[in-house]
């Protein structure tokens, strides 16, 4: 049974992932903390978000779904894509949002990714061996081999609209104007070993728009999927983040 005092997390995943990813999280977390990691639309089985692939339309949906479970006390922990979509949702200042965690977060602004970059990952959708080569770039430690068939095999069920809205829209949208409007505390967690994105993009393009006291946790030997590869410290991190948030 989860502690009363402690929020609700509500996991959102990376692109091309699935809810599961935040298993070790959850599970090194222990039982006082309550969670709930959704698949988000095109990805892991789910189904389009209503009104496409926006942002706006993610946060729609996760709005939704946080009135669904009937939630009045929570915090938004995104990765990557769902970093972004957190963000999205917290500026809108919802009832009961005391905190947003974002581990190497997709920046409010676009995402720095060159155009060779976005041609080789459309022409990656559906392919077995780029996405083999995916984990291999995005993880910087050891995965069991049944952890890794899941990271493949969650790339693999991406739906193509989801795949390509992200890359050609949603990774590009700029809502670096509404950041003003996030109000609760935040916290920005990173590898130092992320190949996609490394920490200098985040005190550049995402710390300077979010709360002055947000800190910028840098976790070594990491790379970009923190919830697989570094699901201890990331426990350690959210737990100490979420002790120091007003209880309301």
């Amino acid at each position: 049974m989860a502690s009363s005092n402690f929020p609700t997390l509500i996991y959102l995943h990376y692109w091309a992932g699935a809810g599961h990813a935040w298993q070790g999280v959850a599970d090194a977390l222990g039982s006082d903390y309550s969670s709930l990691a959704p698949n988000l639309g095109g990805f892991g089985g789910a189904p389009a978000p209503t009104g496409g692939y926006t942002l706006d339309a993610y946060a729609n949906a996760i709005a939704a779904y946080i009135k669904e479970q009937r939630l009045t006390h929570y915090v938004l922990v995104g990765h990557s894509m769902g970093g972004k979509f957190a963000l999205t949702l917290a500026a809108r200042q919802p009832v009961g949002l005391v905190g947003v965690a974002l581990l190497s977060p997709s920046p409010p602004t676009a995402e720095p990714m060159t155009e060779q970059d976005r041609q080789e990952s459309l022409k990656a959708y559906g392919k077995p061996a780029e996405a083999e080569k995916t984990f291999q770039t995005i993880t910087a430690r050891p995965q069991p081999p049944a952890i890794k068939e899941q990271i493949i095999n969650d790339n693999l069920r991406s739906s193509k609209g989801a795949w390509d809205a992200w890359l050609l829209h949603g990774s590009r949208e700029n809502i670096a104007a509404r950041m003003c409007d996030v109000q609760v505390p935040c916290a920005i967690l990173a590898g130092d070993q992320d190949q996609i994105m490394s920490p200098s993009v985040h005190g550049l393009e995402t710390l300077p728009l979010l709360p002055d006291d947000t800190p910028l946790e840098i976790i070594g030997g990491a790379g970009h999927l923190l919830p697989y590869d570094a699901p201890e410290e990331v426990a350690a991190l959210l737990r100490d983040f979420v002790s120091r948030l007003p209880l309301r």
